[in-house]
Parts: structure tokens; sequence; C-alpha cells
């Protein structure tokens, strides 16, 4: 959760006089998601819509893109702007046709190739009429999604409305932002970005302008903020007459954002899937001395508890189970302590939770320590989150875990799912490079189809067959002969590590074996780009965590396609399929070659919390006696471990969005929430 103090503008800033209220006082309740026999129903039409064939009308209509580009290639910039600004006035009104939106695509081509140097080809114009038209466009990693974003969030913002790029991180939202400022410029719009460390009168600019890019955790607290200062007032009469009553310094002034009309989601699987469950809250001080004591306490008492006789964890839920006896000693243990310890339900809470802090929420894998303040690391990008923490407690368990100052548990003022969040625009739009996995879930919540957009080059890269040890000493002694033999032959080498952990222990066997590597993770992050940019030099071995590459290129250097190209060592699967195709996809580019390999151990957390017991030794039996169905078997047993993860985490997902509906039913939407 993040938990930002809201902050109020200075006084004197007013909203732009563009802002239209009709739009910023629009109800926020998402669309109804159908129940019972109608989702039932919807279930099947998610699973119809996802064959139906978008991808070759739409390439078919790109290749006509492209030959009304030759005819527009040879005018004059005073023409191009002509034309540029007759379409601006009419997609101003909404009165455009498909053969209007044709053009337009046409004449930014040439835009694109005058200002950057950059011809759109077919697959990028087909990913943007996908986007125009409400789809998430699956396209492969190094095809310039920053430029089809472009060409699409040109299209939105001559509506005058306001058009959002929502990406991952506050680097990919600048560079992009400038990097798409000539095309924008030239087709008469402003870009804005939005940054954490921006006040609110910075913010107020970035969102008056016609696209604005910034990331989803600020673009939902900037929401939630705003939410905050309209309070209970919904619809337009409200609005206006609360602005009249407060007149001058009126706390509309102190609004940011304009509406959330069109929105196009950079890396989409990462921010409408991974991160969907992930609730961002607005909270505020509520300072309780004796609570930050009782978090200490606990942390002492499930010290001296034993494992498997006092309490049970479950790795596939994560989630820890106090026995009976278990109960009994901690009744025994909290007796002298008195106070809030002698409710039973509360002192079993607080050690469930300070043992669920021991046992499940480890140290250089869910968290850093830095500054002696506990930093989340998510689990999907490897990313540092230094303005997130866990609710219910959870953080505070962690710090009393560490030994660190206990910080007090802060208020909830308001709060919304990014799962709903992203509901409420009125159009949403994404692309990514994995998104076919999720098609039917990506359809029911958010009514997106997901299209397949084929690469414009064949891609060439060789999947070799998931390497399966035993022994988790081996799968890394062999992680490492790997690496040394693609290196010797000058061959690039990026690891995909699940954990810091990881990636610092294959670091110090890599220094042991002699082999110079780079490592990129939550720790080192501010040299991220730079890093991941360079993975493709002759001989480069690159360790990183699941951060690595989202939005940056890795091009191959000099004599590296002779020896094969990128290669991808994968340490582990994970729980979702289309993540080993994140990492797999850094290589074979643009129809560079390259080839992509998983190391797995039975030790891994894919099969300790996701297969059952006799799956395990039927594994192991099949390695200790290997047959030519061997690899065959493993290859069966992994894909079922990582498609009950993905059925787990599917719950959860459809667990969130029940939650929404019954706040929506039983509270409604207020702001101020306690």
């Amino acid at each position: 959760m993040i938990t930002p103090s809201p902050t109020a503008p200075p006084p004197g800033h007013v909203l732009p006089p563009s802002a239209p209220w009709r739009l910023l006082a629009r109800p926020i309740k998402p669309p109804a998601l159908p129940t019972g026999l109608d989702a039932l129903v919807d279930g099947v039409v998610a699973r119809v819509q996802a064959y139906w064939p978008r991808t070759p009308k739409l390439l078919q209509r790109a290749e006509g893109i492209l030959q009304l580009h030759r005819q527009v290639s040879d005018l004059a910039e005073s023409r191009l702007r002509e034309q540029l600004a007759d379409l601006h006035a009419i997609f101003r009104r909404g009165r455009e046709v498909d053969a209007q939106v044709d053009q337009a695509l046409a004449i930014l081509c040439e835009v694109s190739v005058r200002r950057l140097g950059l011809l759109p080809h077919r697959e990028q114009l087909a990913a943007a009429l996908a986007m125009r038209q409400g789809c998430l466009a699956e396209l492969a990693t190094g095809e310039g999604k920053t430029l089809v974003a472009a060409l699409c969030a040109t299209l939105w913002g001559w509506r005058g409305l306001g058009a959002h790029v929502i990406t991952v991180n506050d680097y990919l939202v600048r560079r992009d932002a400038e990097g798409m400022k000539p095309i924008y410029h030239f087709a008469g719009l402003k870009v804005g970005y939005v940054q954490q460390k921006m006040d609110p009168a910075e913010r107020r600019h970035a969102y008056a302008s016609d696209i604005t890019y910034a990331t989803n955790k600020e673009v939902t607290a900037d929401f939630l903020r705003d939410r905050l200062v309209l309070g209970r007032l919904q619809g337009l009469a409200p609005v206006l007459l609360a602005r009249l009553a407060d007149g001058q310094g009126s706390r509309m002034d102190h609004l940011v954002m304009r509406s959330l009309e069109y929105a196009i989601v950079d890396e989409a699987d990462s921010l409408l899937i991974d991160e969907a469950v992930t609730p961002l809250i607005i909270s505020g001080d509520a300072p309780n001395a004796e609570q930050v004591e009782s978090f200490r306490q606990a942390a002492e008492l499930a010290s001296q508890l034993q494992p498997g006789r006092d309490y049970l964890v479950s790795e596939r839920f994560r989630d820890v189970d106090l026995t009976r006896q278990g109960r009994q000693t901690l009744a025994d243990l909290a007796a002298p302590l008195g106070g809030l310890w002698h409710g039973v339900r509360r002192r079993e809470e607080l050690v469930v939770q300070a043992l669920t802090a021991r046992e499940i929420f480890l140290r250089d894998k869910q968290y850093i320590v830095q500054e002696d303040k506990v930093v989340i690391v998510d689990e999907f990008t490897g990313r540092l989150m230094p303005d997130r923490t866990w609710r219910d407690g959870l953080h505070q368990a962690i710090e009393a875990k560490e030994t660190l100052t206990v910080n007090p548990p802060k208020a909830t003022l308001a709060r919304v799912s990014f799962q709903r969040f992203f509901r409420l625009y009125k159009h949403l739009s994404g692309m990514t490079g994995t998104a076919w996995e999720t098609r039917h879930e990506v359809w029911q919540v958010y009514r997106m189809p997901v299209v397949r957009i084929p690469t414009h080059k064949p891609c060439i890269r060789v999947q070799l067959p998931d390497r399966v040890f035993i022994e988790v000493a081996d799968k890394w002694q062999q992680v490492v002969a790997e690496i040394k033999t693609r290196h010797e032959k000058n061959q690039p080498c990026l690891v995909g590590t699940r954990s810091i952990q990881a990636s610092e222990h294959l670091s110090t066997l890599l220094t042991a074996a002699g082999l110079e590597h780079q490592v990129l993770n939550a720790v080192r992050q501010e040299q991220e780009a730079a890093i991941v940019a360079a993975a493709g030099q002759p001989g480069r071995i690159t360790v990183a965590t699941n951060m690595a590459g989202r939005g940056t290129d890795i091009m191959l250097g000099q004599g590296v396609a002779e020896v094969g190209g990128l290669h991808v060592i994968a340490t582990e699967r994970h729980e979702a399929g289309r993540i080993d195709r994140q990492l797999f996809g850094r290589a074979g580019r643009q129809g560079d070659p390259g080839s992509a390999v998983a190391f797995v151990s039975l030790d891994d957390e894919l099969i300790r919390r996701y297969l059952p017991g006799f799956m395990v030794k039927v594994l192991e039996l099949t390695l200790l006696k290997p047959t030519r169905y061997s690899r065959s078997i493993a290859r069966v047993i992994l894909h079922l471990a990582q498609a009950r993860a993905q059925h787990i985490a599917h719950r959860q997902r459809q667990g969130v969005l029940r939650t929404d509906d019954w706040l929506d039913d039983m509270l409604g939407f207020a702001g101020r929430q306690s």
C-alpha cells in the first residue's frame, strides 16, 4: 500500500480554465461486473472473442496507411502542419471517421521520420490502430512500443480532454515524454509528465497538458487526493454550488486532475494483472504508543514459539496457523504482560502477524533494510518501493523483527485498488509484450480484447529445454558453468533471478570463478537503464532481478550476432509463464539471433509452493533415473505448477473485485473511510 500524506497546494493556484467540470464531477463508480448466469455467459464470450480475427484486418489497414504515407512524404512542413490542424479540428469535435484516422497516422509517420528519424512499420501501425479501438496490443519486446503509444496518444490528445500514458517507473515517464515531444509539438499538442517529487502546482500543470505521462502509483494517488478534496460531492450541480459557496480559495481550486477520459497503459500485464490486487491508500498519522509497544512484544513472544509444535507454516497460501498447543503456550507467555494481551483474539492476531513477518517475509527477497527503514521490494519487477508500506500491522511486525524503530500504523483516509481505478477510465487501452495468457481475464475485468501483433521480422530465438536438478547447489554450479561456456566464446549473457538474495549469491559464485559481471537489482536500480542497454555487448555478463530491461532495448554489440546473439538464463521459473516470456524476450529482438534456457531445482519456490508432494517425488524419481520421456514429464509437471499458481493468483484478483463491489454497496465512496 502507498501511504503519502495528502498535501494541499499553495493558495492562489487555480485549476486551468480548460478543465471540464462536467467530467471532474462525474460519478466514480466503475461499471458493474456480471454475476450469476450473466457471469457464466460472459465467460463464454471472453473465450470466443479472444479468437476474433482482428489482426489480419489491422495489418491490412496498416498497409494502406503506409501507402498514404508515401503520398505525403514529399509535402512541405507548412503543408503538413495545415493538414494536421484540419484533422485536429475534426477530432476535437469527435467527428472523425476511419479514413481520417488513417490519414492522420500517415502524416504522423512522416512527422516521426523528420523529427525522430523513425518510420513506423506496419506492425507498429496495426498496434496503434488496435489501441485506438480499445484493445490491449501484445507487441514483442524491441518492437517500438514507445512510438506506438505516441501515435495513439496523439489521436486521443486531439480530443482536448486529456490523455494519460501510464508506465511503470519515473525514468520511463520522463524519457518517453521528452523523447516523443517533437511529434506532439508538431501535431499542436502539449505534453507533460508527473513524477514522484513534484508539488501540486507542477502536477496540475502536467495534467492540464493534452498528453500526460505518469506512473500508475502517481496518477492513482492524485485521483485519491482529489477525491478527498471533493468529499461527498458528486455531480455537476453540487460541485458548482460548493464553488459558489466557498468563493475565492475554494477547495475546488486545490484539485490537480481534470478527468479520467483516455488511458494508454504500457506494460499492461504488470499494471493491470500483477499489481491489480494492490490497494493504493492515502493515509494520515495516528500515533498510538501502546500499539507500537505491542508489536515489539509480539516479536519477542513469536521468537519463543517452536515451528511444527506451536505453529504451522503454509508456503503455498503464505500464512501461519497456531496449533492448540501453541495457543496454550502463547497464553502462558502473555499472562504477565496484562493489558490487551488478556484478550485471546487480539494476542493471537498480533503473534500470528509476527510469525508471518518472521517465516514468510524474508529480508533481501520481499524487502530490504535501507537507512534503518524497511523498504518493500516489488516481487514482480524487483524494484524498490520506498513509498509503500504493508497494511494491517504487517509492516510494523517486520520492523519489530528487524529490531528497527517501529512506526505507528497509519489511519486510512481513502483507498482504491489499481484494478478498480483503471476501470474508471472511459476509454482504456494498453500494450505489453506478454498478455495472451491473461486474455480472458483482461476482457472480463477491463473489457479490452487482447490482439496479438506479429513481429516485424521473424523471431529466430532458440528456446532450449529446461534443465532440472534435484539439489539447488547443483543448479547454481551448472548456471556458472553455462555462463563460463558462453563467455569463453564472447557471447553476452543476461541472467534473471527472482530475488536480491539470489542475484547476490550468483554474483559471489561468478566472482569466485573469476568471471567479471554486472549486477542489477533493487539495491542498485539507479544504474538500471545503462546496465541493461549494455547487456548485449561482447562477452558481457549481466545478473538481474525481474526488473531487467522493461522499457530499455538491448542492442547487440559488434560481432555478437555471429556468436549466437544474447543468451538469456532464467535461474527459476516464475508463477506466471508470461513473466518467463518477458525475460526470454530480451533475446532475439527484431530478428536478432539469441537463445534462452531455464535452470530449475526441486527446492525452487514454484515447486515447493504449488506442487503436491507426490508430484515432487515423481519429478525426483524421473531425474534420478532419466528416460527418453524425462524432459516431457518434467515439462508437464512444471506447467502444472505454473497453472496452479496462476489459478490462485486469479482467485485473489477476483476477491479484490468482490471487495470493491462490497465497499460500493455498503459504504459508497466518500473519500474518507475508517
